[in-house]
């Protein structure tokens, strides 16, 4: 069995990923989470900098402040790792990109086989729609602290071109369409694992394209998967399109 350190272990995320570890061959050997769990099988450490455990490879599910320790800490021992948090910034990109020099990073906003499909048909729509108005509408779980959420956004950067205008919801008496805009809206509440629809509007009809998560197990799943494909791979910052190439050419 490949080991396995998570980075926020007491997380919804990080509880599932252990409860699918072992399925998928892999030991939790450590888990990083600065709140403490106190009911798991293995340590569990408030920071990286108390971690020893040796491991084969780190997955992430966590906040954007713990990338500069962790990035630290992966380097410092040669650690393949997966990057399944969102709501990191330009900086924080470039940091994962700079650190992709030394070792092998897997980084999605989305760990879901069925969302990367939804970006390619996207793609393929805005091309084939021209002038279509598109508003993309994402929903999740009261818990969740950013939005739009990261997978909007990986949406949106698949269909923008140079005069694409992101509307981040709209308010007031003044919100007529332009026809430039790309509309970004943001739902919370309940339970909802994520809800993804990308609406392409036009003259008498529309299209909607619609990826919904029913359980946060096909995450945690593809964090799994991305685990074992990453220790194989030399230096440097992959995702879900060299994974999935790989698979359809193997």
């Amino acid at each position: 069995m490949m080991r396995l350190i998570i980075s926020g272990a007491c997380g919804r995320m990080g509880r599932m990923i252990t409860r699918e570890a072992a399925d998928a061959g892999f030991e939790v050997v450590a888990g990083i989470d600065a709140q403490g769990c106190g009911d798991t099988d293995f340590p569990v450490f408030e920071g990286f900098s108390a971690c020893d455990v040796p491991a084969d490879v780190l997955i992430d599910f966590s906040s954007p402040r713990a990338l500069s320790p962790l990035l630290a800490y992966a380097q410092a021992h040669r650690l393949p790792s997966v990057l399944g948090t969102t709501g990191y910034t330009a900086d924080d990109m470039r940091q994962i990109d700079e650190a992709a020099v030394h070792i092998a990073i897997f980084q999605s906003s989305n760990m879901s086989v069925g969302v990367y499909v939804l970006k390619t048909l996207v793609a393929q729509a805005k091309a084939m729609l021209p002038g279509f108005d598109i508003e993309i509408v994402e929903k999740h779980h009261n818990k969740k602290a950013d939005a739009p959420s990261g997978t909007a956004l990986t949406l949106y950067e698949a269909l923008k071109d140079e005069d694409s205008l992101p509307t981040f919801g709209r308010e007031g008496r003044q919100t007529l369409r332009q026809a430039q805009e790309v509309g970004l809206h943001a739902v919370r509440g309940g339970t909802l694992a994520g809800e993804h629809e990308v609406g392409f509007y036009g003259n008498n009809e529309c299209l909607l394209l619609t990826h919904s998560a029913q359980s946060r197990q096909i995450f945690a799943l593809g964090a799994l998967q991305a685990a074992r494909f990453i220790v194989k791979q030399p230096a440097g910052r992959c995702g879900m399109a060299q994974m999935l190439g790989q698979s359809v050419r193997g």
